[in-house]
């Protein structure tokens, strides 16, 4: 069993930097794979980013590729997911993700966190 509690976000102008943090409990964090999606008011949540379980391998959406950049410490037994050059598009609610399948893509797992809020202004 995993809990994932995220924190970091908040409100920015357009062209500032949010770091993400997501906390996991859970003595196998190491073994999973973790990803970031985001859910904007009225769209399907999409996914974001993603990390393999060592970090040796990483995927990003498009949109978000050369601004966002996901790590891990599994020592914290924390994610993170460090945004450059936000844009009023990036505002969502983030959600931290673990257990998924890591291969070519990122295809979720069954444990969430609660979501952190990141709106950014123009």
């Amino acid at each position: 069993q995993v809990q994932l509690v995220e924190s970091g976000g908040g409100l920015v102008q357009a062209g500032g930097s949010l770091r993400l943090s997501c906390a996991a409990t859970g003595r196998t964090f190491s073994n999973y794979a973790m990803g970031w999606f985001r859910q904007a008011p009225g769209k399907e949540r999409e996914f974001v980013a993603a990390i393999s379980w060592s970090g040796g391998s990483t995927r990003y959406a498009d949109s978000v590729k050369g601004r966002f950049t996901i790590s891990r410490d599994n020592a914290k037994n924390t994610v993170y997911m460090q945004m450059n050059s936000l844009k009023p598009e990036d505002t969502a609610v983030y959600y931290c993700n673990a257990g998924g399948r890591f291969s070519g893509s990122y295809y979720p797992g069954s444990y969430w966190g609660q979501g952190t809020q990141v709106t950014v202004s123009s």
